[in-house]
């Protein structure tokens, strides 16, 4: 045990060494590549372009990363395999171990028995001893108790063993059963396969029973052929799609794996060369890591070879597999032409059988023809001649029945044939009849040689693993080499690429090959098609001479029947005959007159007579013998002839006088017996004949179905109809035999009596005569009764005979049934059987795989404990570096791709345990289908009985209902054309508009955004179910169209069916007429009747098993709507898909949306409406299904075949339908993987459109506000224009002004200037006169007067002047010193204007450098914010499934605890039973021991016994000498010495025991305590890992909280300074703006400010545009990568839709293929209704004529009981009314003349005169008026009177007798005797000529009409007549006549009637109507 428990550890540590191997080296690769991402994603991009192509970068490393996790899961799966081998293994050693424990208990227990019985045989001898002591010594007690205390005591081992053997059988038990599950699949499929065979076998057994029934057999299984070959074509061709598909995606797959991973090595090359470069001290570390990252890559390119080496063995497998099929294939062809020549040979040799059987035919009418001439020559020696006829119609009888066979084989063979020929009608068939059974034999095959393959790969896997590793070390080795030398890796690993290529370009040159391959067989079988064509073409050609050969034997039976009708004119001719023999046999009468004197001797002849009738008797037992060829006539004939001999026996009775006649009559009979004969022989011939149009007629209705069972029924019905006129022919020949019989008996006795005494004789004869007339039509009257009691029970007995012969064929058919039900009722039982061993078996994998559940879990465990702890060395790293934060991201990308890893598989076992209980469901659900199908087979049986009783109902309604079943197959006919058509347009558009969508959708996502993927893999995906939803339309539509075949196959076979039945019915009613001819009669009918209960005692039985069929077909309808519901589901699952995908596009908003929402609306509208039609054909398919019930239940009655084949497609439609389930729940897994890849892809391009969005807003954010600062500039510039405007017009003003200053300004001066000098010379003046006081003072008065006015004056206008100046002085200073003012204000403001311009330049740099930085910023900022907010928000999510992982893992150790504490308790019950048994052993050891003491002891204590008896005899001798005291004292020490021996021994041993009993303790204890140890060892470090795990996980996690919280807080506490900030400028930036544009209002220049300014926006403008240029190139590349991978896709969907386009245009073909064979369907339904319109048409004439037939019976027997009535009443006139005047008639007469009116009292006078016997002439003269009234009058008057209660038949009056009523009343009345004394006529004979043809237009009108209208006419006035004679009545003038023309003196009566006399119609009068009453009717007609 430890050993082994030792081994299992080491394997299980090797394995778990491996995982933890690989999944280090898949956490290092992917923490590597976190690394590198987050270093990249930690670097602030600010280029958008920069920051797509990351986003790229990261894409296609995320996606890598999910390659190498696939991988991985690729490995962890092989390495769960390995495990599970480790596994088997290790049960395997454990059950070795077990049977080796198993043996030594064995052994072990054998030893304690042998003990055991040694122990009783010692007890045995103790016993003995001491009884002996006792004997000796009674006084000594025996130690009895020391013994007892050593017996040991049994212990039953029993149930330890038991727990141990179930512990460990389970376990070997489950490996069994895993282990037969494989075995039991391939054993079923051969099981399959020999059935299969058996089927055939069985076949072809019962091709000698039921050919018909194998035909429609052949028919259906060359159907499901064609369906399987259709559906295994559209499978292999799905396949194959499939292959090259998978093929392309693993190509591009490993070029790209192979392209990321070598630019992944040149970049770690790279940075290990410039880690080389850096430094020494990290060399080692580099070179170790190095080296592991080249093992990785080495492990990589390893892997990928051998995927590479697997897709290689993979195809060469399929390429086998298809040269294989193409074999098969061809081997089934060659057998299929020579099963095509066989069937020619036998055709040939059929034709040739054919031909002899004419000529034997021919041969046959010859003799016969030769044996009439030589009967008819030979009409005296009948009876010598009687045995060879019999041997000869026997022989003829032989003949016919082998001619019957050979017929029926005929009809079996050209209806194989005439299959052939309809199957080369369908297209389907011209192209695969040669290859059907050989492809379906193929693609069944497939299933078990892929089982094989994967077994045989399982196996080559363990083979090639060690030469693999050898290979892989020598790989490995030179890799190393490589490794030394670092210069030479780069180029080995290119080398190793592009041997990839070349062996990449190999396999696509393979696939190539491959496909030129296929191509190449494609072409051969488009040969074979060719070929098969021809064939098909010479086929045709047979047939179209088959069908001229039918019509040259058509023109045959024409001929035939122009033989029957000269036949019947040689029957007429023999009625010639017989009157002539009637002649000459009254001539032979008048030799009988002697005889009459013999009465004395009657008694005598009595006897004789009753000899005779014996010899009679036989003759007609010889006869009914004869009878038996003819099938109905025999019946008729033997139970007629009963009755005749009945009738003859009462009458010879009777009539003992006639003994001679009677010999006579008998030689007569004979001829007419030879007669008959010839008759019988003709018809013989004519049911050869018969026989031989039922053969042409099977031929014509081999070539067209429906045709062939009408016409066989025409046929038959015609020839019932010629056998019934030849029985009635017969029977009329004999009636009229016995009537001229009695006819001449009557004249012979009135002949002969001319004596007193023959005359008293004769006239008690006469009274004896006609008592026994009237007892004789008493009797006629009983026996037509009993014979209309007879037909009735005739048609019962016919029809019960019909139903019997119906019931033998199905108790065969049932019998072979119940042979087969008996099968497969053994076959249902060990099914069942086999079923609950795999329902155990299946319990045993759900065990394992809740084991393998519980390992893999435990894996997983130890898997994250092991990456757990790889983080934890990788965190303790990287503490030691600087780098802390990416680790932690590697930590939680390592934890997030575990997740998904454990996910998906997680999902996939989930997906593994669904599976397994959809099996398990599944054959549960087949054993109670199993179970219900025995049970309603039971009930089918019961219900058979109650078939089998309305099988005579069923027969009847069959016609109307396949007439019903016609009519609904037109109208489904019609149904499936308009559904085509439209199915055609729907398809056509909805692949139009489809691949329009998609083309669009192409255009519109190479120009438009990344939101354009997600909707065209939407779009994808939705093509891709509306196709798989064409192909289920499809599938359905072949399916209907296969029940359609069905029902009209069925519908052909049922009239196949009756055809058989009828034919059987013919052999049945030929021996049972046979049977009922012999005198063994009863003793059959009792047999007959006990097989008849057995008979219905099997039929319940199989009715039983028939109901139970009918409960499985039902239970398969139920699984068909469970399906279909199943599908729905589906569908509703894909519709919650649509709309999940249409809120997902809904998010999206862009222009594109409207135009994707259309399509997805669209694409939602088809599938619905493809929903719609699948359920329209589902209900189709139902309706089929029912009227295929219906017609099975039709089918039932008939036969039982159909409803096995029924069965048999009902298997194989639930078959097909498993298979398509199981295709839509693989089409169900491929949707799903693909709508959570496009969960995926939609998630990451969310993110990449959150992050665009983003950017987008951020840019919209700035552009609005640079647009908002642009529009404030522009206003602030159109404020400045306009204050610049008003500056610049006042300017202007202040200039005018100004300027019109300066020129006053000049003005005055100018003016000033003047007047200065003036002045000057006035002054000197002045100061010259004041010097002269008194010069001039007089002269100058005046004039000073004068000019002191002017000085006045100009003084006044100087100081006015002066004051202008001063002012304009003062204006001037003032506007000079404002002009300064202003100048220096100017140019201060000026200076300061430039100076706050320079300023607000600065500014407005500054602040765009600021604004510009701040936009960066805040586009940096927003970055961060947005990946922060993912980071939270996934930091979140991640938290959340860390919970949940924890809270798993929680839960996991709490299962691992409990899982602990069983394995403990396991451990120690193990212990424990070890302990046990080893203490058992041990005691047992102790007991042998105890023994070995015990035998020690006996022999010492026989020993001492010894020495006492001689001690004793000693003593003995000393007492003789009288020494007794010593001896006493001698015994006494004796005994003390032997007690304490005894004890001394006692202790001894007790002290032995207890030290081994000390011993064993001390080892149990010392085992148990290093158990103990060892368990707290495992625990205590168990808990220690556990609590280190759970305490780094809870540090792990708070430290993650802490940081994240740590972040939050940093991330809120920026957020809150940017956004202060962003007020902070905001507000700056509104201040700056709103100061410069209030500085500006005032100002010049700062329009160039502005303009500059203005320009700057516009650059800046550019420059954004610039900016959105490069995104928009940004995006045009990343679209150009998006078409790159579009490319393939398209190439792919083109490829595609080239297929769907082949496969369009093939099923369009197959369409008009089925347009065409539904135009020919219809043709033949019409031809097939016309056919069926005849055979009504002649149905109802038979029908018509059988009628008239009855009618005409009826009317010969009223005739006969006339002519009765009429001789008696004749014979009583002539003897008692000779010459009198009868006075009734004159006293009706008398009273009819007053009760008639005046007008016709003339006519009554003319009666009683033309009775009176006045002449005519008187009467003219007396009466002068019209005579056609008194011809009224008389004849209603004799109507009325004469015919009494007697209804007479009319009969229409020839041309001739037209002027009857002007004829006399004495001529009247004659006639009228004349009519009611003639004898009554043979019946009409029918002739073929006489009837009408079916090509007449008049065919559907019965012809009881014309028969009853004529009747009418005939019965009608007397004015009303009909020149035409009814065919069927003849005149009565026309009967034989009754007396030879040689008139000698006869009777009155037998003279012949003259032409002159008169005849007239007598009127049917009912028995209530008086003489009054008619001529009252006459009167008022």
């Amino acid at each position: 045990m430890a050993s082994w428990l030792g081994g299992l550890g080491a394997g299980l540590g090797q394995s778990l060494g491996q995982v933890g191997g690989g999944l280090s080296s898949l956490t290092g690769h992917i923490s590597s590549l976190t690394r590198d991402m987050l270093l990249e994603g930690a670097e602030e991009l600010r280029d958008e372009s920069a920051e797509l192509q990351v986003s790229n970068s990261r894409l296609r490393e995320i996606e890598s990363i999910q390659a190498a996790q696939k991988s991985e899961n690729e490995r962890l799966k092989k390495v769960c395999s390995d495990l599970e081998e480790k596994h088997e293994a290790a049960e395997l050693q454990i059950k070795q171990l077990s049977i080796e424990y198993r043996n030594q208990l064995q052994q072990k227990e054998v030893e304690v028995s042998h003990l055991k019985a040694r122990q009783n045989a010692l007890q045995e001898q103790l016993q003995k001893l001491q009884t002996a002591t006792q004997a000796a010594q009674p006084g000594i007690v025996p130690p009895t108790t020391t013994s007892a205390s050593f017996v040991p005591v049994v212990r039953h081992h029993s149930s330890g063993f038991q727990g141990d053997d179930m512990d460990f059988g389970d376990v070997i038990w489950s490996q069994q059963e895993i282990n037969r599950l494989s075995n039991e699949v391939s054993r079923l499929e051969s099981e399959v396969g020999h059935w299969k065979q058996i089927a055939q076998s069985s076949k072809v057994q019962r091709t000698n029973d039921d050919e018909q029934s194998e035909i429609c057999k052949l028919q259906n299984t060359i159907k499901e052929l064609k369906q399987n070959l259709s559906q295994e074509i559209d499978e292999h061709q799905h396949e194959l799609s499939v292959l090259q598909d998978a093929h392309r995606q693993k190509l591009v797959e490993l070029s790209r794996r192979h392209r990321e991973e070598l630019g992944e090595y040149e970049e770690r090359i790279e940075e290990l060369e410039n880690q080389l470069q850096q430094g020494g001290a990290g060399a080692e570390v580099t070179d170790h890591s190095k080296i592991g990252e080249l093992k990785k890559i080495i492990q990589n390119l390893q892997t990928g070879k051998a995927e590479i080496m697997h897709n290689m063995k993979e195809l060469e497998g399929h390429i086998k597999e298809l040269n294989q099929k193409l074999a098969s294939a061809e081997e089934r062809n060659n057998i299929l032409l020579k099963e095509q020549e066989l069937v020619k040979v036998e055709k040939s040799q059929i034709t040739q059988e054919y031909e002899r059987l004419n000529s034997e035919f021919s041969k046959l009418q010859n003799s016969v023809a030769e044996q009439e001439t030589i009967l008819k020559e030979q009409g005296g020696k009948f009876q010598p001649m009687s045995s060879p006829v019999e041997e000869e119609v026997l022989r003829l009888q032989q003949a016919l029945l082998d001619a019957e066979k050979e017929i029926l084989r005929l009809n079996s063979l050209k209806q194989a044939d005439s299959l052939i020929g309809a199957g080369e009608d369908f297209p389907e068939v011209k192209t695969n009849i040669q290859v059907l059974k050989e492809e379906n034999h193929k693609l069944r095959k497939e299933k078990e040689e892929l089982q094989k393959e994967l077994l045989d790969f399982q196996q080559k896997n363990a083979d090639v693993t060690p030469a693999s590793t050898e290979d892989q070390t020598l790989e490995l080795n030179q890799l190393r080499q490589d490794l030394e030398r670092k210069e030479h890796e780069f180029n080995e690993s290119i080398s190793e690429r592009e041997t990839l290529k070349t062996e990449l370009e190999e396999l696509d040159k393979q696939n190539q090959e491959a496909t030129q391959h296929m191509i190449t067989l494609k072409e051969q079988l488009s040969k074979q098609h060719t070929e098969s064509d021809s064939t098909i073409n010479q086929l045709k050609l047979d047939i179209d001479m088959e069908k001229r050969r039918v019509s040259e034997l058509e023109a045959e039976k024409m001929e035939m029947i122009k033989e029957l009708g000269v036949q019947k004119e040689k029957l007429t001719q023999c009625t010639f005959a017989l009157n002539d023999l009637h002649m000459s046999k009254q001539e032979l009468q008048d030799n009988i007159k002697g005889l009459h004197e013999k009465l004395k001797k009657a008694q005598d002849c009595n006897l004789n007579n009753k000899k005779e009738i014996a010899e009679l008797q036989q003759k007609l037992k010889e006869k009914e013998e004869l009878s038996v060829s003819q099938n109905e006539l025999t019946k008729i004939n033997n139970q007629e002839y009963n009755i005749s001999c009945q009738e003859k026996e009462a009458e010879i009775a009777k009539l003992n006088q006639d003994i001679a006649e009677n010999k006579q009559l008998n030689k007569i009979l004979e001829k007419s017996v030879f007669d008959l004969q010839a008759e019988n022989e003709n018809l013989s011939a004519d049911c050869e004949e018969l026989k031989r149009q039922l053969h042409e007629a099977i031929m014509e209705k081999n070539k067209i179905s429906l045709e062939k069972g009408t016409m066989l029924e025409a046929l038959t019905m015609e020839k019932g109809q010629l056998k019934a006129e030849l029985n009635q022919t017969e029977k009329r020949l004999l009636e009229q035999a016995h009537k001229y019989e009695r006819t001449i008996e009557e004249l012979t006795n009135t002949r002969s009596l001319n004596t007193t005494a023959l005359q008293l004789e004769h006239e008690h004869l006469i009274k004896l005569n006609q008592e026994r007339d009237f007892e004789i039509a008493e009797l006629k009257r009983n026996i037509e009764q009993m014979e209309t009691d007879h037909q009735e029970t005739k048609e019962m007995l016919t029809t019960s005979l019909g139903g019997q012969k119906q019931l033998t064929e199905l108790i065969k058919e049932k019998e072979v049934f119940v042979e087969k039900f008996k099968n497969q009722a053994i076959q249902v039982q060990r099914e069942l059987e086999e079923y609950i061993k795999a329902s155990k078996k299946h319990e045993t994998v759900r065990q394992n795989l809740e084991e393998k559940d519980r390992n893999l879990a435990v894996m997983k465990e130890e898997n994250n404990h092991l990456k757990e702890e790889i983080e934890r060395l990788k965190d303790q790293q990287s503490r030691s570096s600087v780098v802390a934060e990416p680790k932690t991201l590697d930590i939680i990308t390592e934890l997030e791709s575990e997740i998904t890893q454990l996910k998906l598989i997680k999902n996939n076992l989930e997906e593994e345990i669904k599976f397994h209980k959809k099996t398990i469901e599944d054959q549960h659900q087949k054993t109670v289908q199993l179970q219900q199908s025995l049970q309603e087979h039971r009930k089918e049986i019961d219900e058979s009985k109650f078939h089998c009783e309305q099988m005579n109902v069923t027969h009847e309604k069959l016609f109307l209902e396949k007439d019903e079943e016609i009519k609904s197959l037109q109208r489904t006919i019609e149904q499936i054309k308009i559904q085509l058509h439209n199915e055609r347009q729907v398809i056509q558009t909805d692949s139009s508009d489809l691949f329009q969508e998609t083309k669009v959708q192409t255009l519109n996502g190479e120009n438009g955004n990344e939101k354009h993927d997600l909707s065209k893999a939407e779009i994808e995906r939705l093509v891709k179910g509306i196709r798989e939803k064409e192909m289920e339309i499809k599938h359905l539509y072949e399916k209907n169209v296969s029940l359609t075949r069905q029902i009209d196959q069925l519908s052909k076979d049922e009239v196949g069916k009756l055809t058989q039945i009828i034919q059987e019915k013919d052999l049945e009613i030929q021996a049972l007429n046979a049977r009922v001819s012999s005198a063994s009669y009863r003793q059959d009918v009792l047999c007959l009747q006990q097989q008849l209960q057995a008979y219905v005692m099997e039929r319940e039985q199989v009715l039983a098993v028939l109901s139970e069929k009918t409960r499985e077909n039902s239970q398969l309808k139920a699984e068909y709507h469970k399906i279909m519901d199943m599908v729905a589901a589906k569908e509703a699952a894909l519709i919650k898909l649509q709309e999940e995908n249409k809120k997902l596009s809904n998010k999206f908003e862009n222009s594109s949306q409207d135009m994707f929402r259309e399509t997805v609306q669209n694409l939602s509208r088809i599938i619905r409406e493809k929903d719609i039609e699948i359920d329209a054909l589902s209900q189709k398919c139902q309706t089929l299904l029912t009227v295929l019930q219906t017609s099975s239940a039709g089918t039932d009655n008939g036969s039982g075949g159909v409803n096995s084949n029924q069965f048999e497609e009902l298997l194989q439609e639930r078959d097909q339908l498993k298979q398509q389930v199981k295709k839509m729940e693989e089409w169900k897994q491929q949707v799903m993987t693909t709508v959570q890849n496009m969960q995926h892809e939609s998630a990451h391009l969310q993110e990449e459109l959150h992050k665009l969005q983003a950017q987008i807003s951020v840019d919209s954010d700035s552009n609005s506000k640079l647009q908002l600062d642009y529009n404030g500039l522009i206003q602030s510039y159109e404020q400045n224009e306009r204050k610049l405007k008003s500056f610049s017009q006042e300017l202007v003003q202040v200039q005018h002004s100004i300027g019109q200053l300066h020129n006053t300004k000049d003005l005055l001066l100018g003016k000033l200037d003047m007047v200065k000098p003036p002045l000057q010379m006035a002054s000197s003046s002045v100061l010259q006169a004041s010097g002269i006081p008194s010069g001039t003072p007089e002269i100058l008065s005046d004039h000073s007067k004068q000019l002191q006015q002017e000085l006045e004056q100009l003084k006044k206008i100087v100081q006015e002047k002066d004051a202008t100046i001063r002012t304009l002085q003062e204006n001037n200073q003032r506007l000079s010193d404002s002009m300064a003012a202003k100048s220096e204000l100017e140019r201060k403001g000026q200076e300061e204007t430039d100076s706050e311009m320079k300023q607000i330049r600065g500014k407005h740099d500054v602040l765009q450098k600021s604004l510009k930085e701040k936009d960066l910023l805040i586009k940096s900022k927003s970055d961060q914010l947005l990946s922060v907010n993912e980071n939270l928000s996934n930091k979140e999510n991640e938290n959340e499934l860390l919970k949940q992982a924890v809270t798993n893992l929680k839960e996991r150790n709490l299962i691992l605890e409990m899982d602990i504490r069983k394995l403990k308790e396991e451990n120690e019950k193990i212990v424990e039973r070890c302990r046990e048994r080893e203490t058992e052993f041990r005691a047992l050891q102790e007991t042998n021991m105890q023994f070995s003491m015990m035998l020690r002891e006996k022999e010492f204590e026989s020993h001492s016994m010894k020495e006492k008896a001689l001690a004793f005899e000693k003593l003995l001798k000393e007492k003789e000498q009288g020494k007794t005291g010593e001896l006493n004292q001698l015994l006494n020490e004796v005994k003390s010495m032997q007690e304490n021996a005894v004890t001394f021994q006692q202790e001894r041993d007790q002290v032995m025991v207890a030290l081994k009993q000390k011993q064993m303790e001390n080892s149990a204890l010392q085992n148990e305590v290093q158990h103990l140890r060892e368990k707290e060892q495992r625990l205590n470090q168990e808990l220690e890992r556990l609590r280190n795990h759970l305490l780094e996980m809870e540090d792990s996690y708070t430290r993650e909280a802490l940081a994240a919280e740590d972040r939050e807080t940093k991330l809120r506490k920026k957020v809150t300074v940017l956004e202060e900030k962003l007020v902070s400028s905001s507000t700056e930036v509104e201040n700056a703006s709103h100061q410069a544009s209030l500085q500006v209002e005032s100002l010049q220049e700062q329009l160039n400010l502005v303009s500059k300014q203005r320009d700057e926006t516009m650059l800046q403008l550019t420059i954004s545009q610039d900016q959105v240029k490069q995104y928009a190139m940004s995006l045009a590349n990343l679209q150009m990568v998006l078409e790159q991978f579009q490319q393939e896709e398209k190439a792919m969907y083109a490829a595609e839709l080239d297929k769907y386009q082949k496969q369009n245009t093939e099923w369009k073909r197959k369409a008009e293929r089925l347009e065409e064979k539904v135009e020919s369907l219809q043709e033949n339904l019409e031809e097939a209704n016309a056919a069926l319109d005849a055979a009504s048409r002649l149905t109802e004439q038979l029908d018509l004529k059988e009628e008239q037939i009855e009618e005409l019976k009826k009317e010969g027997e009223i005739r006969k009981e006339m002519l009765e009535d009429a001789q008696n009443k004749l014979m009583n006139l002539i003897n008692s009314t000779e010459g009198k005047v009868d006075k009734v008639l004159m006293r009706n007469l008398f009273i009819g003349h007053f009760h008639t009116p005046k007008n016709k009292r003339h006519e009554a006078l003319r009666l009683m005169g033309s009775i009176l016997g006045i002449k005519k002439e008187e009467l003219d003269q007396l009466l002068s008026e019209e005579q056609r009234g008194v011809t009224r009058w008389v004849t209603g008057w004799l109507g009325g009177g004469g015919a009494g209660s007697k209804s007479v038949p009319t009969t229409p009056l020839r041309p001739a007798h037209q002027s009857i009523f002007n004829s006399s009343f004495s001529e009247l009345f004659v006639k009228f005797l004349e009519t009611e004394s003639r004898p009554n006529l043979p019946p009409p004979k029918l002739s073929v000529h006489d009837m009408k043809p079916l090509g007449v237009s008049g065919i559907g009108k019965p012809s009881s009409a014309t028969s009853s209208s004529q009747i009418q006419d005939a019965a009608g006035a007397g004015t009303s007549r009909r020149p035409d004679a009814n065919p069927f009545l003849a005149p009565r003038s026309a009967a034989v006549p009754l007396i030879t023309p040689a008139g000698g003196p006869g009777h009155l009566l037998m003279k012949p009637i003259s032409d002159a006399l008169p005849t007239f119609t007598p009127l049917p009068v009912s028995p209530d109507a008086s003489a009054g009453a008619v001529l009252k009717d006459l009167l008022k007609q």
